[in-house]
Formats: structure tokens, C-alpha cells, sequence
């Protein structure tokens, strides 16, 4: 027997006028003009799909793709032009920060506030209120308006509602991104346990490795429109295409042949540098081209954890040089250096390099850092006339985000097979 529907979005279309100044606005209110003085945008054009009862559903999408268009739309916050949306359910909803709190009722009258909007009455949300309070943990700064809080208390306090109001139905925009790594747990913790007793959760964020780790599927948008849906895996890896710029497509995870992007050496494409990266040196040789190349051949900002991936960097030289050495190194965003080798370390010798030669070198590993935010550096060195010389080096040349669905202690994964045996005692 087939899950009930308990979401049904369908021709889904949220389209804004845009003026060039409010006086047009004005006129157009007022009937003084025939003539169109605005621009159409839209949000979201003829968006269309089902969720299920007990599915924990992910959206994702780079930033105006309308993912938190649709989630108001959703909720009743927003009206769409077209189109209609099916809600059957109680559905509790956690959007940005501040939404449907008064900012100068202190947070305990919030929590009143907003049961009696979801429909609750004073009894009930008193019979709630404990789980409420112990859940957001914020002391007695629940007497003090919540215009006083902090973004962790506040989001803390949200969340505490939006799920001890017995929903059936919870929806998560990007807000849990402002809690500490210590509520974030909490709630993902709960996020399983509803999960657990078969509601429906609709989640947004930019986390992939939580999209990927509690999500049964995931929508993919793209400007407004619904690229494709499907597992955790194949959308990251259609997002991550978005992400640099290319066309998504599709293709088999056996498939690991190198797309001819990746072997682009006319700059950088459509890969994503800091364009105040740190670069220094003598020049005698220079790093021209740099990448990442992900386990399916893309060129890519993002590597999923455990995935095999290269580097790549070519260097031009300007002189003749013995011996040069390229390196790479990854830091945290704190600036610690994490890891890194070289083609010393790696005993892959560069014996001679002539003037106006090109050299690249690819370097091939697993991605065993936990999940989240690091900055790789290049460096090209060696010995001119004995001495040690810097060439050319570009620090945080461009950031790596790491896709996790596990993260263990420290800054990599020992990668452990365990093995548990339990015997009963009589």
C-alpha cells in the first residue's frame, strides 16, 4: 500500500513585479498608465512533486533557486501566482530568524504566541511548555524579550517550538545553521527520532553532508525551476555541477571517465578561486593552472568524503631548473595546516626542466578529511645556484567543501572497520 500524500505541489509559479522606482509602482496602482513598468521575476516557474508521509525530504539549490520561496508557499507565509499547493497534515515550520516572533514580547509569551497561531490552546501548550523550555535551554533568559537574544538563542528557542507542538509535518529552512555544533546534534538527534516515529520532515540547507546523511530524497532547483529529483547522491552530485557553472547532467556512478574540462589548460574555467588569494615568489617558474577533479571526472570545489580525487597544477617554466618541487597543502578555515605532500615526498623526481617547458602534475588520493571547509595552497620550489628558492607559491588559492554523511574526531578519518562480539553471561 502506497504512503498518503501529505504535500502536493503542483504548477507551482511565484512571480514579482520589479520596478526601476516606486513612483511606477504608484502609477500602476492607481491606473495612470497602460504601459507595462515593471519587470517580471520569477521565484519559481511550474513547479511540480509529491511527498510522502514519513519521507525526510531535502531541497537544494544555489542561492536564488527559490528554495525558501517554495517553503513559504508551503507554510502559508506567501501566496503563489499559480499553481496550488495540497498540505495534509499539522505542519510546524522553523524559517529565518524571526519569523513569527514578536521581537518585544519576551520568549516565554512567544511560546504562547505561537502555539495559539498553530492552533494550540493555553492547556495544551502548558502541557508542553517543560519540553519546550528544557529542549531551548536558555535560562531565564525566556523572561526578556526576545529582541535581546542572541542568533543561538533565538534559533534555539524556535526550534524548541517548532517541535514539541507535536507536528506532523516539520519544515527546516537554513536556520540551524545559527546554533552551536552542541544544538545542532540535539537536533539532528531529533530529526531521527521523528524520523523514528514516521513524520515528514522537509529540510533545506546548504549542509550537503546532512542532506545526504538524513535525507530519503532530494529536489533539486535551479533559478526558479525543478531540475530533477531523486537519491542524496545523484542530486549533490547534479549540484555540484550547478556549482561550477556547468550543464547538469546525469551520469552513471561506474562512469569515471575525465570530462575535457578537467584537461581545460586554457585558465581556469569555470572553477572557483579566491580572487585574493596570497601569491608570491622569484617567478623563475610559474603556476599557471591549478584543479580538483572529483571522482567523476569534474572539475570541482566540493569532494565527498572517501571519494578518490586529484589535484592537478601545471607550472611554467621561465629558466632552466633542476629538481623543482610541487606541493600542495590544505589548511582549516583557522589557518592550521592540515595536510599536504609534494613530489619529493612522494619520490616522484622532476629531473630537468628547460626554459619555456610546461610541466603538470596530478596527484592522486583519498579524501579522508571530515566533512566541512578548507583552504588549499599551491607551491612550486627548489634550488637555484644551492640555495633553497621559492619559484612561485598562491596560498588559499581556493576552498574545498567537504561532503560528509560521517564525521569521527580530529581532522581525518582513521577509516576503521570495527568489529563488535558480545557474549551473554548465564
Amino acid at each position: 500500500m502506497e504512503n498518503k500524500k501529505v504535500i502536493q505541489v503542483k504548477d507551482l509559479t511565484k512571480m514579482y513585479k520589479l520596478y526601476d522606482k516606486p513612483s511606477d509602482r504608484l502609477k500602476e496602482a492607481l491606473g495612470l498608465t497602460r504601459k507595462k513598468l515593471y519587470k517580471e521575476h520569477y521565484a519559481l516557474h511550474d513547479v511540480n512533486f509529491d511527498i510522502y508521509e514519513g519521507e525526510c525530504v531535502g531541497i537544494i539549490g544555489t542561492n536564488g533557486s527559490g528554495k525558501s520561496t517554495i517553503l513559504k508557499i508551503i507554510t502559508g507565509v506567501l501566496t503563489p501566482t499559480a499553481g496550488e499547493v495540497k498540505v495534509d497534515g499539522r505542519i510546524s515550520a522553523l524559517l529565518e530568524l524571526g519569523a513569527g516572533f514578536n521581537m518585544e514580547y519576551s520568549g516565554l509569551e512567544n511560546v504562547y504566541l505561537n502555539g495559539t497561531m498553530i492552533g494550540f490552546s493555553k492547556e495544551e501548550i502548558d502541557a508542553r511548555l517543560n519540553d519546550i523550555l528544557e529542549f531551548a535551554d536558555i535560562g531565564d533568559f525566556i523572561h526578556q524579550p526576545v529582541k535581546t537574544y542572541s542568533s543561538g538563542m533565538f534559533v534555539r528557542l524556535a526550534f524548541a517550538v517548532a517541535i514539541n507542538i507535536d507536528p506532523e509535518i516539520l519544515v527546516v529552512d537554513e536556520a540551524l545553521s545559527v546554533g552551536d555544533v552542541f544544538f545542532q546534534a540535539k537536533c539532528y538527534h531529533k530529526f531521527e527520532e521523528f524520523k523514528k516515529q514516521g513524520k515528514t520532515i522537509l529540510f533545506v540547507s546548504h549542509d550537503l553532508g546532512s542532506v545526504s546523511k538524513y535525507c530519503d530524497r532530494v529536489i533539486l532547483l535551479n533559478k526558479g525551476v525543478k531540475m530533477d529529483e531523486g537519491s542524496p547522491k545523484q542530486m549533490v552530485d547534479l549540484y555540484k555541477q550547478l556549482l561550477v557553472g556547468q550543464n547538469p547532467v546525469k551520469q552513471n556512478e561506474s562512469d569515471s571517465t575525465e570530462q575535457i574540462v578537467a584537461e581545460d589548460s586554457e585558465g581556469l574555467g569555470d572553477f572557483q578561486v579566491n580572487p585574493n588569494m596570497l601569491e608570491y615568489g622569484s617567478r623563475i617558474a610559474e603556476i599557471t593552472d591549478f584543479r580538483v577533479i572529483d571522482d567523476k571526472g569534474r572539475c570541482s570545489n566540493t569532494v565527498e568524503k572517501g571519494s578518490c580525487f586529484k589535484i592537478r597544477m601545471k607550472v611554467r617554466f621561465n629558466e632552466e631548473i633542476q629538481e623543482p618541487i610541487m606541493a600542495y597543502t590544505f589548511k582549516n578555515i583557522q589557518g592550521t595546516e592540515i595536510t599536504g605532500t609534494n613530489t619529493m615526498y612522494e619520490n616522484a623526481k622532476i629531473e630537468h626542466s628547460g626554459k619555456g617547458d610546461i610541466c603538470t602534475v596530478t596527484f592522486t588520493q583519498n579524501m579522508n578529511l571530515q566533512g566541512g571547509e578548507y583552504l588549499l595552497s599551491f607551491g612550486c620550489t627548489g634550488y637555484k645556484n644551492g640555495d633553497f628558492t621559492v619559484f612561485h607559491r598562491l596560498y588559499d588559492a581556493c576552498n574545498i567543501t567537504v561532503i560528509s554523511s560521517k564525521n569521527t574526531v580530529g581532522f581525518y578519518d582513521m577509516d576503521s572497520k570495527v568489529e563488535v562480539r558480545c557474549e551473554e553471561q548465564v
